[in-house]
């Protein structure tokens, strides 16, 4: 398919921008509608900040979080929503990779704020310089900014998971441009923080509500609440499109609480398998993202070079700079220091074909990892090792085949493990997965346990898995799809301009109330009465 023309990219922006704004229109119209039915509330408010979440349009975070707060509206809770107004610089996706001291794009962000937070109580909050702070972090080096407190608030700490993310990588380089952009963070971090200490103040919400939890600004907000013995609720994308999940945990470690004497029913059992036989050929959306454009099968020269190994062991990786990566980081120190440990192994088990499985989402264009398990590859020589086979993200080999040949699987903390081990594969863990609480995998807890594990996986002529492992992870991965992925689709739909971004279907304001709407029940049960976000049955 051809690029498009300067005209064709004309047209198109002129389209974006046109529909950008009747997006706009039709949320300041639905918060018209609604400021006409929402009673005075008397009970404590619950504060929603979710400023990573977008810039200029709505993305499904952002979606989720302001047809939440209409709900708790409804319900007489007063809500307030902490919106920056050029309070970041730069935010998280308003930094330009290229120059971290350029201008965010504020004003397209604070008018779509003012179209999505229209007639709702707003507490804005800017940015404020500090020159005693700026004093502290002057001359810090690299390693000193990433453990930098201030007023006992580990500031360091919630803003290195956003530079990670934004530079890509999980080793920063101690450079001008990582420090510069650090510091940049750190400012705009210290800044929000006194503001946002100040409305704790003046508020004493109930509650707080909280994109993701990982990235700075809410990491900050979050920190802060916590240390007020305030509950804070994070949010993220489901499994299933236009689906929230919610928790008071991390959102990005997606822990779910599985009832022991839940099982699946046939009709459960026939749901699931729908699902799963279309992952199983890389029909699979998450966040408006395709991540298997396709999926082909494994060629005749792998065919041919697996046949002269006795045993084949598939290595599936993540990518590194992932908000997922700080939870998983329980046994090694990351996953290239697991991934070191793979080739130490192979070394000593030349029978063993080793196949090494790069995440696709490590090439996505404009979010490519700068520190990537391709480079590791070719900094190691992996090509040297007959006994090890590369495969890089851009390849898109059926990575389920691969499980069915294979005699175990080890894994980081993917979602891959989980669906081998439905599969009926053995699968070694080496990181903390949302799955792994779950006896889904095996999970070792310690290296030296993990690596005894591994060599008796290796050298056992029959691999036993135990059948629990199968049925607990249908279990989880059914739990994740209809239980825990919370649906908005009744009330949000794709916009059609960007991937991952919605706009408000046409519904009636009291659709969004909790008698009228499974998913609104069950999201203020779990934000004012301690419930778990999750459908007690299936929708």
């Amino acid at each position: 398919m051809s690029e498009p023309n300067v005209f064709e990219q004309l047209v198109n922006k002129v389209k974006r921008k046109i529909e950008q704004r009747k997006n706009q229109a039709s949320f300041r119209a639905m918060a018209a509608q609604l400021s006409e039915n929402t009673p005075e509330g008397k009970l404590k408010p619950v504060i929603f900040f979710d400023a990573s979440t977008r810039l200029s349009g709505a993305s499904l975070n952002a979606g989720f979080a302001v047809v939440t707060a209409w709900s708790l509206g409804l319900q007489g809770v007063p809500v307030v929503h902490f919106v920056c107004q050029e309070g970041l610089k730069p935010c998280l996706l308003g930094t330009d990779r290229n120059n971290p001291d350029a201008k965010p794009p504020c004003q397209s962000c604070i008018r779509q704020s003012e179209a999505m937070f229209a007639h709702s109580k707003v507490s804005p909050f800017n940015y404020q310089t500090d020159s005693t702070f700026e004093e502290e972090i002057q001359n810090l080096d690299l390693d000193q900014l990433m453990v930098f407190e201030y007023r006992s608030i580990p500031l360091g700490e919630l803003c290195l998971p956003s530079t990670r993310w934004i530079m890509r990588r999980h080793h920063l380089t101690d450079e001008e441009y990582t420090r510069s952009l650090f510091k940049n963070y750190l400012r705009s971090a210290w800044s929000l923080a006194q503001q946002f200490e100040v409305l704790l103040d003046e508020q004493q919400p109930q509650a707080v509500v909280v994109f993701n939890g990982m990235q700075y600004p809410e990491a900050v907000a979050r920190w802060l609440a916590r240390r007020c013995k305030i509950k804070v609720f994070s949010h993220e994308v489901g499994m299933l499109p236009i689906t929230a999940y919610f928790t008071e945990g991390d959102a990005t470690a997606y822990d779910l609480d599985i009832p022991q004497d839940f099982q699946l029913s046939e009709s459960q059992d026939e749901k699931l398998n729908a699902y799963l036989n279309a992952r199983f050929k890389g029909d699979f959306h998450m966040a408006g993202v395709q991540f298997w454009p396709e999926m082909s099968d494994l060629s005749p020269e792998f065919l041919a070079t697996a046949k002269k190994f006795k045993q084949i062991v598939p290595v599936f990786t993540n990518v590194i700079f992932d908000t997922s990566q700080p939870h998983a980081n329980v046994l090694f120190e990351d996953m290239f220091v697991w991934l070191d440990s793979i080739v130490e192994t192979a070394k000593k088990h030349p029978e063993t074909l080793f196949v090494i499985r790069a995440h696709p989402d490590e090439a996505r264009e404009g979010k490519a990892s700068e520190e990537s398990v391709a480079q590791w590859a070719e900094m190691r020589q992996i090509e040297r090792f007959p006994n090890i086979r590369f495969v890089p993200p851009q390849e898109y080999i059926n990575s389920y085949d691969l499980i069915r040949m294979s005699k175990f699987v080890l894994i980081y903390n993917s979602t891959i493990g989980m669906e081998a081990s439905i599969l009926g594969a053995g699968v070694l863990s080496a990181g903390k997965a949302r799955y792994t609480a779950s006896d889904v995998v095996w999970f070792p807890r310690s290296i030296p346990a993990y690596q005894e594990q591994l060599e008796d996986l290796l050298t056992v002529d029959q691999v036993e898995v135990p059948e629990k492992f199968n049925v607990n992870a249908r279990r989880f991965l059914y739990y994740q799809l209809h239980r825990s992925a919370l649906r908005f689709d009744a009330f949000l739909e794709p916009d059609g301009i960007w991937a991952g971004y919605v706009k408000l279907k046409d519904f009636s304001p009291t659709t969004l109330l909790p008698e009228h709407s499974k998913t609104m029940q069950v999201i203020s049960d779990g934000i004012l009465r301690g419930g778990n976000f999750m459908y007690q049955e299936d929708l």
